[in-house]
């Protein structure tokens, strides 16, 4: 049996190091806040004891394991089946959970990428202005503690639309050490400062993101709509200065392909820039 929490921690850490990092980092987080605050106010000689109720380091690390193989990240669990022809695969996109939770993201990012890039301009500004009053330094722990939190709303999004698995438990803080080294263990901390950075970051790609989806369905979508809307309704293609331009009749059927290929594409698209923002967020927000 461990004879301190920061043994049963690097115990714990040592037979997860093979895990899914975000879920060892779950894992670190729980057991640490569970056994620190077990123990708040508590005669040291009774840690033994609330480590067995808790459970061994290999316990846990089973646990966590066993829980994992039953849990799916949100809409985007389901992946096409591989042996299928590249027809089938590129058509077959219209199916998969995974293009449909990325374009979701695609469009949501231009709203969320504001949002994070405006909080984390003002919460600097604010930090740096403030520092030299006897409240500023408090003010920016707090302000940089919201940069985790942001960060961590992220990764839910992240890991339900992207289908990326994000750490779902928040970085534990102790509260029976000194402001110093409270203040050391946020502004001297990865995790605060990656995790700032992903939110400035994610401001342009949010832009990005958004104008190439939108533009292309926007595309398809026209396309699909000039041979119906022709048809139909009798409306040119291109009706300027009194000059009207009809498409050919015999070119319907082209447009029509033309704009499904379009939307096809842009499916695609959205799925491989999901898969590259998936990379990004595991690279700059799950780290120790």
């Amino acid at each position: 049996m461990s004879q301190t929490i920061e043994e049963y921690l690097a115990t714990l850490k040592e037979l997860m190091k093979n895990c899914d990092a975000a879920i060892q980092r779950d894992a670190l987080a729980d057991a640490e806040e569970h056994l620190r605050s077990a123990m708040e106010g508590e005669d040291p000689s009774r840690l033994e004891t609330v480590m067995e109720e808790y459970g061994s380091p290999e316990e846990i690390a089973a646990a966590y394991e066993i829980m994992e193989e039953k849990t799916t990240p949100g809409i985007a669990s389901s992946r096409l089946k591989k042996d299928r022809n590249w027809l089938a695969r590129f058509f077959g996109i219209y199916a998969d959970s995974r293009a449909w939770g990325a374009v979701l993201y695609m469009l949501i990012s231009i709203v969320t990428g504001t949002v994070y890039f405006s909080w984390a301009v003002t919460g600097i500004s604010l930090s740096v202005s403030m520092i030299i009053m006897i409240f500023g330094i408090p003010l920016a722990a707090l302000i940089f503690v919201s940069f985790r939190g942001l960060a961590l709303l992220e990764g839910r999004i992240v890991e339900a639309l992207l289908g990326v698995r994000m750490p779902r438990r928040p970085v534990f803080t102790r509260k029976d050490v000194t402001w110093q080294q409270k203040l050391k263990s946020i502004f001297g901390s990865k995790v605060t400062w990656f995790s700032l950075l992903y939110l400035l970051l994610d401001f342009p790609l949010g832009i990005l993101y958004f104008c190439l989806t939108v533009t292309f369905f926007a595309l398809g979508l026209g396309l699909i709509a000039i041979p119906v809307v022709q048809y139909f309704f009798h409306i040119p293609m291109i009706d300027w200065n009194g000059h009207a331009v009809y498409l050919a009749t015999w070119t319907y059927l082209l447009i029509l392909l033309a704009g499904f290929l379009v939307l096809t594409a842009n499916m695609h698209l959205a799925k491989g820039l999901g898969w590259l923002q998936g990379k990004l967020a595991r690279g700059l927000l799950v780290v120790d």
